[in-house]
Parts: structure tokens; C-alpha cells; sequence
């Protein structure tokens, strides 16, 4: 059997993806428990996979899943989930009576202005720990390199 030399492998805990998520991941548990601390408990990071990409006028379910990198029907099951807890609601599309769009609630609409104030205390926090600098000269590369993902 070959030995495995754990320094060859190094990179997989060590690279730009691999940090990137663990950020991800420290800085929407902090936004989450924030939120539970604003009386959003039961809002889960995976209803801010919807949130994030929702368009304040309404958004087609099919641009929600695309832009979520989601098949419909997980999308539909998320929205489902999100109408349950007031958020958004499913209404004939304007342009296209035939089509849905999802748009916030007026209690949905609420619930973004309190997760807008906890992420910005997050942010916060996070300019505290690497600088203002930092995250701005940061934020701007990752956006360049970003493109047009988004």
C-alpha cells in the first residue's frame, strides 16, 4: 500500500475555495444568530438562498432557480417554505398571467430590513477583525473576479 504523504495533499484544506466557504459559512452563522437575537428564529440560511436573489418587485420562480443555481422544483419547496413563514407570496405575473412571480411580503419586507441591519453588524465585526482596508480592497477583487457570475 502507498504511503500517503499528508503534505502533498495540502491544498485541499488550503486554497481559495476552501477559505472562501469556511468565510461564507462564519459570516452567515453570524447574520443568522443575529437575526434569531431580532426574533427570526426560524429563519434558515437556506431561505436566504431565495431572499438574496428575490428582486424587491418579483421575480419569476424559473430566474429564482437559475440564479440560485436550483432546479425548480427545490425552488418551489424553498418558496413554499418561505410562504409559511410570511415572507413572500406567489402572485400572476403582470407581463404574463400564465406566469408566477414570488415577491416579499410586507412582513417579508420587514424581515429584510432586519437582516440588512444584521449584516451590516456582521460586517462590522468582520472590518473590526481584518481591517476596512482589507475587506475593501477584498471585496473589490472578488467582485472583479467575480464577473458576471451573478
Amino acid at each position: 500500500m502507498k504511503t500517503l504523504d499528508s503534505n502533498a495533499y495540502h491544498w485541499r484544506t488550503h486554497n481559495p475555495g476552501r477559505v472562501l466557504n469556511s468565510a461564507l459559512r462564519r459570516f452567515e452563522q453570524r447574520v443568522m444568530d443575529l437575526m434569531t437575537e431580532a426574533g427570526h428564529a426560524e429563519t434558515r440560511r437556506w431561505h436566504v438562498n431565495l431572499t438574496r436573489h428575490l428582486d424587491l418587485d418579483g421575480t419569476r420562480i424559473t430566474d429564482l432557480a437559475r440564479r440560485s443555481a436550483m432546479t425548480n422544483a427545490a425552488m418551489n419547496e424553498l418558496i413554499g417554505q418561505c410562504e409559511e413563514l410570511g415572507l413572500v407570496e406567489r402572485v400572476a405575473d403582470p407581463a404574463d398571467k400564465r406566469a408566477r412571480i414570488v415577491r416579499f411580503t410586507p412582513t417579508g419586507l420587514a424581515w429584510l430590513d432586519d437582516f440588512g441591519r444584521a449584516v451590516a453588524v456582521a460586517q462590522e465585526e468582520m472590518v473590526r477583525e481584518v481591517g476596512s482596508r482589507n475587506l475593501s480592497v477584498l471585496l473589490k477583487d472578488l467582485a472583479a473576479y467575480a464577473g458576471s457570475i451573478d
